[in-house]
Parts: C-alpha cells; sequence; structure tokens
C-alpha cells in the first residue's frame, strides 16, 4: 500500500521537461525584463523568481508542484532575508573601507609606491599589481576614476601610449573585482555555495594573478605599440606636495591584507578543528534516505563541524572569531577609519558625509543580491534546480563548465557582471551539495571568469574604458573586449587544471 501511494506521488511531480522549459522561460524572462524594458536587475530577478514559483504552484499544475499559491510571497521574502545577513554587512563593511583608502588617497600612494620599485621601464608591471591589489577594497570604476591620473602623467612622461599602462592597470582591476572576494559577486557567490571566503581568495590569487600577468602584460604591449593615445593636452601632473601628504605605502597594504590575512588563517584553523571528522562513517549513521540526499548528508557534515569548533581548544576559537570574514573587515575598516581618518586630522563631520556616501552605490548591490537570493530559493523550491542537475548527469556536463556556461550568457546578454554571477549561482546552487571546500571555491572562480567575459556595448564598464582611456567603440572593443574575454578564457582554463587536482 505504501509503495503504491509512493508511485502515485512520484508521478503527480512535474516532469524533468517542464521544469526545463521553466528555467529557460525563466531566464528569457529576465532578459527581456532587463534588455527590452530597461528594468533594473533587482525587480527583474524578483519578476523571473515569481515566474518560476508560480509555474511551479499545485494549483495550476493539477497538484504536481511543489509550491502552493498563498505561500509564494513568503517564499519570496524568507529568500531574501535568508541572503542578506551576512552579504549585506560584507559589502557595507567593504564599501565604507574602500572610500576611507580613497578618500585619504591610499589608492595614489600605493600606485606611486609600486612605481618606484618596479621602476619607470616596468610600469605595465606596476599598473597590474596596482589594479590587482587596490581593487580588492575599491570598486573598479571607483579605483580606475583615482588611478587614472597616474596612467596620463606616465603618458606624459615616457611618450608612449596611454593604454601601455592603462590597459594593465584594467586587467589588474577587473580580475580581483570578479575573482577574490571581499568585492559583492564573489562574496555573494561563495555564500550562496556554502564556501568559506578563505578557499575562494586563495584560489580567486592563484588563478587571478597569472590571469592578470597575461590579461595585463602580454596584450597591452601589442595593443599599445599599434594603438598610439595621448594623454588629454589639459592634463597637469599633480605637485609633490600633494604626494608627500599621501599615506605611507607600507600602512595601506597592512590595511589590504590584514582582512585577507585573518579570513586564510580562519579558514586553516577551521579546517584543521574538521580534520578528524570521518564522512564516510557520518554519512552511514544516517537513514538510508538520508544517505542518497546531498542536503542531507551536507547538514550532518555541517552539524558535525560546529560540534567539533565548540569543543575546539580556547587559542582556536579565537583565531576564528578573528578570522570571521565580519570580524576581520570590521577590524579593517575600523583600523581605516582610525588611522586614515582621524589620525590624519579630517574633519569628523567628513568622515561622516564619506562613510555615508559610500553606502549609497552597496545598497543597490545589496538589492541586487537579497533578489538573487530569490531567485535560488525558488529555483530550489520549485525543483527546478534538481531537474537542471540530473539533466547535466544525463548529458554529462561537468559542473566547473556549466557554472562558466551559465556565467557567460547572462553576462554577454544584459552586461553586469554582478547579475552575472548572482544568476549563475542561484542555477548552481542545487548541483554543488557533494563538492568539498576546494572543488566549491573553484566552481566560485570559475562563475567569475564566466562574468568578465566579452565587455561590450551593454556594460557600462566598456563605456568607463572608452571614456578613460579616450578610445572609440571600436577602439575600445579590439582593446578592452579582447582582453575581458581572454581574461575570462585564461580565469577558466586555470581553474579547470586546478580542477583536475583537487
Amino acid at each position: 500500500m505504501i509503495n503504491l501511494l509512493m508511485l502515485a506521488q512520484e508521478a503527480q511531480k512535474l516532469s524533468l521537461g517542464y521544469l526545463l522549459t521553466l528555467l529557460v522561460l525563466a531566464v528569457v524572462v529576465l532578459l527581456v525584463l532587463i534588455l527590452k524594458l530597461r528594468m533594473q536587475a533587482f525587480l527583474a530577478l524578483i519578476c523571473a523568481s515569481l515566474f518560476v514559483a508560480v509555474g511551479s504552484a499545485k494549483e495550476l499544475t493539477g497538484g504536481a508542484g511543489t509550491l502552493e499559491l498563498a505561500t509564494i510571497g513568503n517564499k519570496i521574502s524568507d529568500g531574501m532575508g535568508s541572503s542578506l545577513g551576512f552579504i549585506a554587512t560584507i559589502i557595507g563593511l567593504g564599501a565604507i573601507f574602500g572610500a576611507l583608502l580613497q578618500h585619504s588617497g591610499g589608492a595614489q600612494s600605493l600606485a606611486k609606491s609600486l612605481l618606484k620599485i618596479f621602476g619607470e621601464k616596468r610600469a605595465p608591471w606596476a599598473m597590474v599589481v596596482t589594479g590587482f591589489i587596490i581593487s580588492i577594497p575599491v570598486f573598479l570604476d571607483v579605483a580606475l576614476v583615482i588611478i587614472t591620473p597616474i596612467i596620463y602623467a606616465l603618458s606624459k612622461k615616457t611618450g608612449k601610449s596611454v593604454l601601455a599602462f592603462g590597459l594593465p592597470l584594467l586587467a589588474g582591476l577587473m580580475v580581483t573585482h570578479a575573482f577574490v572576494p571581499p568585492t559583492p559577486g564573489p562574496v555573494w557567490v561563495a555564500y550562496e555555495l556554502g564556501v568559506g571566503l578563505g578557499w575562494v581568495i586563495l584560489f580567486g590569487c592563484i588563478v587571478g594573478f597569472p590571469t592578470a600577468i597575461i590579461g595585463g602584460i602580454l596584450l597591452p604591449k601589442f595593443m599599445a605599440n599599434r594603438l598610439y593615445i595621448a594623454p588629454p593636452e589639459e592634463f597637469e601632473e599633480s605637485t609633490e606636495q600633494d604626494e608627500a601628504n599621501l599615506p605611507s605605502f607600507t600602512s595601506i597594504l597592512v590595511l589590504i591584507g590584514l582582512p585577507i590575512a585573518l579570513i586564510l588563517l580562519g579558514t586553516v584553523v577551521k579546517e584543521n578543528v574538521a580534520s578528524g571528522i570521518e564522512r564516510q562513517a557520518l554519512v552511514s549513521q544516517l537513514s538510508i534516505e538520508d544517505q542518497e540526499d546531498p542536503k542531507a548528508r551536507k547538514k550532518a557534515y555541517d552539524s558535525a563541524v560546529k560540534k567539533e569548533i565548540s569543543e575546539a581548544s580556547t587559542t582556536s576559537k579565537v583565531l576564528l572569531f578573528f578570522g570571521h570574514p565580519i570580524i576581520a573587515l570590521l577590524l579593517a575598516t575600523l583600523g581605516a577609519l582610525i588611522y586614515l581618518g582621524y589620525g590624519r586630522g579630517y574633519d569628523k563631520s567628513v568622515l561622516m558625509d564619506v562613510t555615508t556616501k559610500a553606502l549609497g552605490p552597496a545598497g543597490i548591490i545589496i538589492l541586487i543580491t537579497g533578489a538573487g537570493g530569490v531567485f535560488k530559493g525558488v529555483m530550489g523550491a520549485s525543483g527546478v534546480s534538481e531537474a537542471l542537475s540530473v539533466a547535466c548527469q544525463e548529458w554529462g556536463i561537468p559542473v566547473l563548465v556549466l557554472a562558466y556556461l551559465f556565467a557567460v550568457f547572462v553576462r554577454v546578454a544584459q552586461g553586469s557582471a554582478t547579475v552575472a554571477m548572482v544568476t549563475a549561482a542561484g542555477l548552481m546552487a542545487g548541483m554543488t551539495e557533494d563538492l568539498s571546500q576546494p572543488q566549491l571555491a573553484l566552481v566560485v572562480v570559475a562563475i567569475a571568469a564566466g562574468a568578465t567575459a566579452i565587455s561590450h556595448v551593454n556594460d557600462s564598464g566598456f563605456w568607463l574604458v572608452s571614456r578613460y582611456m579616450m578610445m572609440t567603440e571600436k577602439q575600445t572593443f579590439q582593446t578592452w573586449t579582447v582582453i575581458s574575454t581572454v581574461v575570462s578564457g585564461v580565469g577558466f582554463g586555470l581553474a579547470w587544471l586546478l580542477w583536475q587536482v583537487v
């Protein structure tokens, strides 16, 4: 009797074809709303989520769906709320930290100091490293605006094309903006896939730095030789007095490196504490049904890790406290406020204004990532994520490849790297339960690589680069679009090689 009942329930489930069709239509709805109707990404993601939820409602599918119309509103609310606690805090702290670094002249100090270290002949290397470091706490567009005067000064002094220095900077900025937390994209994907930020920082740097070198040193040298762009005639270099007032190079490195070091340390400690957990023994204690359920296995493992942490030494607990991303970034932000703000004599009301304004752009990103949480939650509750996982297993598509392709598709279609990462993470969330932390980190890197691909006219970054590098649309396609595509391909290729190892 029980078996007959189970068979009847199975027959009532939505078919694989229906769920995959629902997924395709949801993506189409999302893109139409953004591209055709010019709807804000936050609102478009909510509407696409609602489309999936209604399409899988029991009342409209003859009882075969998994959601009820009366509870869809709660599902949207839950998805938004469950995503924002961690993400909003990290993005808010990162935005304030970046604003303080910008306002104090820390970014200029970093760039000029690296130029002195590398020397004029190796200035492109200095620009790659500058972009790679400064884009960790500072948004790409803001960092470009800050460093552009240094690019113009180098071009004027050496007689070389602006592109000889600007493109290396842009490559470094682009890589860490997409690959390395605490920038919003990788933070969001890491949170949604359940991987520690320490692992993402580690693999983001391992993959990102050689990717930045290939995209920022090898290609720009060839491009700058073929295309000469002169600095603007009205440009005037900053005075030595202004340079003398900048914060020290060492202090900037310490402030940027502090949260990264603490997060990595916390990851090492957590892995050490959890090293004694036997996964197979843990799974064998579950019911037969739960042993076949990836979510149940992951929940059991997470519970075991929490137990090990509660029984760990006081030293381990202290290190885990300071290694938590929120605590680590809070310490760095407070350090920046004290040293770069109060310690350098800035008026308190000015600092209040700087930090408050920093939260404006951050608020938009927070809402978009929150909507991404809704998208992910509805995908899981409707059965679409599970259907996609089954289809990929049947078709033999590796998880890493699928993650990359999802991000590339959304990026090319609508332009925003952040929206591409948010959407791809929502689609991949149901297929990663059985992956280890290093594997999950590489999935994050693959999504980040896909989200940098083929920047063109629907990407605000395309026009920003065109304006500040003083290029026509055709020239921007020939340089920036090519570099973004190479960075994407190289980043994914390196992630794929590491995937074979881990």
